[in-house]
């Protein structure tokens, strides 16, 4: 089988995370999408996070309906900071004779150096950097192959503030995404 894992924070989940794992599947051909929420990123402030039960619930609203997407809590069940190295390490054990396809975007290109044993990472699995409104594509690395995505400019930056602002973020998200927010008053 061929798996692609794409991992982030989803602060909140948003429709750019949807397309962009809808269309690397579809262009490179994977049986299955597994998105998994970090519990704290490494390279990011955490301060505006909201919590990790919520982001994995939101994903789980978000993907639920798409039979080709599935998530796993194993970074949020490690606690702490989560490094690519030990997620890949678990998922080659949990799928040992399966090809993995590590899917990021070319925002954090920028990142790589600072990643914990990048090299060995990249013996593990077949590194994909799908291309992002704002981050191009430059000096990338022979190591890493390239997937272009469409054009959806949406952070979940942006998402937050409009929160924070009372300003509609309505279609930003999924529906069930959107209500969860208002629900638990996140980003407030």
């Amino acid at each position: 089988m061929k798996i692609g894992i794409l991992g982030g924070t989803f602060n909140p989940i948003h429709i750019g995370h949807l397309i962009l794992a809808e269309e690397a599947r579809e262009k490179l051909i994977l049986d299955k999408i597994i998105f998994v929420p970090t519990y704290l990123p490494p390279h990011k402030d955490n301060s505006d996070i909201a919590p990790a039960n919520d982001r994995l619930a939101m994903v789980k609203l978000a993907i639920s309906g798409n039979r080709y997407f599935s998530i796993s809590g194993l970074e949020i069940k490690r606690d702490g900071r989560s490094y690519t190295i030990d997620t890949i390490k678990e998922f080659k054990t949990i799928y040992p004779n399966d090809d993995l396809y590590f899917i990021i975007g070319s925002d954090l290109l920028k990142y790589l150096d600072e990643w914990k044993d990048l090299v060995e990472i990249i013996k593990m699995v077949k590194f994909i950097v799908a291309t992002r409104p704002g981050y191009p594509l430059e000096k990338i690395p022979a190591y890493i192959s390239t997937v272009a995505i469409r054009a959806v400019d949406i952070s979940g930056f942006e998402i937050r503030r409009c929160v924070k602002e009372n300003k509609s973020f309505r279609y930003l998200v999924p529906e069930p995404v959107y209500k969860y927010i208002i629900k638990n008053k996140l980003y407030k």
